[in-house]
């Protein structure tokens, strides 16, 4: 499986794309594991960041609602 990142030639994985996220994103509100998100060493690290900032800054729920 290629990763969707690498196919759409995002280079930087933006924290805003708030519907991009929870493409990735379990039911429970939980970072998906690599082998189920198929993506890239590099884009699951710049995803799981941005993910982080983007609750954070509460654009993200930390839970499901």
């Amino acid at each position: 499986m290629a990763c969707y990142f690498c196919i759409k030639n995002i280079k930087e994985i933006d924290y805003k794309e708030t519907q991009t996220l929870k493409r990735f994103i379990s039911g429970l509100g939980k970072i998906r594991p690599k082998k189920r998100t198929g993506l890239c060493s590099k884009h699951q690290r710049q995803f799981a960041k941005a993910v982080k900032r983007a609750r954070h800054l509460g654009l993200l729920s930390a839970t499901s609602k």
